[in-house]
C-alpha cells in the first residue's frame, strides 16, 4: 500500500525544518528505522528515520527545501501500515537485533550525520574502528550511544603533533565541538550559497592582490557641495559609491582585459560592462547586477544602487538582478574599513574594494617647494585571478582611476 512520510517535529516549539539532504532515492528498500533525511531545525540538525519498511516511491521536498512541520516529504510502497507517529516530538526506536549476516556493501560507512560527529567528538571515539547498523554501513546515533553505554568505545588516534584524530572527518569538525554557552546557528541557503562558491573561488582561482592610494579630495567637496539639493530633488541620499563606479567603468573600457571571466579552456572579454555590487542584511551578503552601467550618469547609477539596495532589504530582489556580473565592485569603505583582500566572485577576474575615506595629512609636491596639507584619502583594494590578469595592467588600470579620481570636477559629471 502506498503510505507517506511526513515532516516530524524535532524539538519543542519547532514549526519547520530543512531537508539539508536526502539519503534515500525513489526506488530504494529501506527497513524501519532506517534515516530517509537529514533535517535542519533553528534548534538542532537530526535524522528522519523511517517509521515502516518499504520501497521509496517519491520524494516531494527538494534539499535545502523548509516545510513546516506535517508536510508530506516522501510516499513509499509498504506492506504494512505506518507506525504512528507523535507530531510534537520524536525519537529514533531501539533499532531490532540483527540475526542476519553483516552487509558487505560499506559504502555509506565515512558518511556520518551531525548527531554522530558530535557524539564521537564527545567521547573520543575513532570512528574507522565502528561497525555501523545502518543502511551500506552507515554508522548511526543508536551505535555510538550503545558503545558509550558498554564503556567499549574504541578511542579516536591523536597525532603526537598537532594531536587531533587522524579520522578527518573528525578532525575537520573537532575545533566545531559546541562548549557550554555557545550558539548553534543553522546555515540558511543564503549563506550556504556563498560559502559554495567563496570555496570554489579560492580553491580554483590563483588569487594575487594590489592596493593603491588615491587623493579624493576634490570629489568629496564636490559631493558635500551637491548632496542637500540632489536629497531634496530625488528623495534619496547621493553617496560617494555611484562616482566611484563611474570611474571605474571608464576604466573598464579602456583596459577590457578587466572585464573577463575564466572559462577552463579559454578566457571570455565581455562586451557588456554590467558592475555586480555587494549589499549587505543583517545575516547575509547579496550581490545584484547594474547592467549596462557605461551607458548610465551618475544619476542613473545613484538611482540603481539606490533601487536594488532596497530590493535586497525588502526582500524582493528577484533572479534576473543578480544575473550577468562582469565585474565586482565591494563599497567596503562603508563599514569603516581602510584595508582588505576580497575574494573573487568567481568566474569574474577581477574585485575592486572602495574603502573608507580618511582625513590624513599629505605631502604635496609643488613647483615652489613641498608642503604638507590635511586631504580626503581613499584606499582602492583589486584582488584578480592571476590565470587571466597580470600585475602590469591591473597596475594600469589603478592608475587610470586614480588619475580620474584625483583630477575630478564638475565638468566629469
Amino acid at each position: 500500500m502506498a503510505t507517506e512520510m511526513k515532516m516530524p517535529q524535532l524539538g519543542e516549539s519547532v514549526t519547520e525544518g530543512t531537508i539539508t539532504k536526502w539519503l534515500v532515492k525513489p526506488g530504494d528498500m529501506v527497513k524501519k528505522y532506517e534515516p530517509l533525511a537529514e533535517v535542519m531545525t533553528d534548534k538542532v540538525n537530526a535524522e528522519v528515520p523511517s517509521s515502516f519498511e518499504g520501497v521509496i516511491q517519491e520524494l516531494l521536498v527538494q534539499e535545502d527545501e523548509t516545510v513546516s512541520v506535517g508536510t508530506v516529504i516522501c510516499s513509499m510502497e509498504t506492506e504494512e501500515l505506518p507506525a504512528q507517529t507523535d507530531t510534537h516530538s520524536i525519537q529514533e526506536p531501539e533499532p531490532k537485533e540483527e540475526t542476519t549476516s553483516i552487509q558487505q556493501d560499506t559504502s555509506m560507512k565515512n558518511r556520518y550525520s551531525p548527531a554522530v560527529l558530535k557524539l564521537s567528538q564527545e567521547h573520543a571515539i575513532d570512528l574507522t574502528q565502528v561497525e555501523g547498523s545502518g543502511k551500506s554501513g552507515r554508522i548511526t546515533r543508536k551505535d555510538l550511544e550503545k558503545l558509550i553505554a558498554t564503556g567499549q568505545q574504541p578511542s579516536a588516534k591523536t597525532d603526537v603533533q598537532t594531536k587531533q584524530p587522524k579520522n578527518p572527518n573528525v578532525a575537520s569538525t573537532q575545533v566545531n565541538v559546541p562548549a557550554k554557552g555557545d550558539i548553534e546557528i543553522p546555515l540558511s541557503g543564503v549563506r550556504k550559497a556563498i560559502a559554495a562558491n567563496m570555496v570554489k573561488s579560492k580553491h580554483e582561482a590563483p588569487h594575487a592582490w594590489t592596493m593603491i592610494e588615491v587623493d579624493v579630495t576634490r570629489l568629496v567637496q564636490y559631493r558635500n557641495k551637491v548632496k542637500t539639493e540632489f536629497k531634496a530633488n530625488e528623495g534619496y541620499n547621493l553617496t560617494f559609491f555611484p562616482f566611484f563606479i563611474k570611474v571605474i567603468v571608464e576604466a573598464l573600457k579602456e583596459f577590457p582585459e578587466m572585464n573577463s571571466m575564466w572559462a577552463g579552456d579559454k578566457i571570455i572579454r565581455k562586451k557588456d560592462i554590467n558592475i555586480s555590487m555587494a549589499v549587505s542584511t543583517d545575516d547575509a551578503l547579496y550581490v545584484p547586477v547594474i547592467h549596462n552601467a557605461d551607458e548610465k550618469s551618475i544619476k542613473g547609477l545613484a538611482k540603481n544602487i539606490n533601487e536594488l539596495a532596497t530590493k535586497v532589504r525588502s526582500g524582493k530582489l528577484s533572479q534576473e538582478d543578480s544575473r550577468g556580473g562582469t565585474f565586482t565592485i565591494n563599497n567596503t569603505g562603508s563599514f569603516g574599513s581602510i584595508q582588505s583582500a576580497p575574494i573573487l566572485n568567481y568566474p569574474q577576474a577581477a574585485i575592486l574594494s572602495i574603502e573608507s575615506i580618511v582625513k590624513r595629512p599629505v605631502v604635496i609636491e609643488q613647483p615652489e617647494g613641498d608642503s604638507i596639507a590635511i586631504r580626503h584619502m581613499v584606499n582602492l583594494c583589486l584582488s584578480l585571478d592571476h590565470r587571466v590578469l597580470d600585475g602590469l595592467v591591473c597596475g594600469q588600470f589603478l592608475a587610470s582611476i586614480k588619475k580620474k579620481l584625483e583630477q575630478f570636477s564638475e565638468e566629469s559629471v
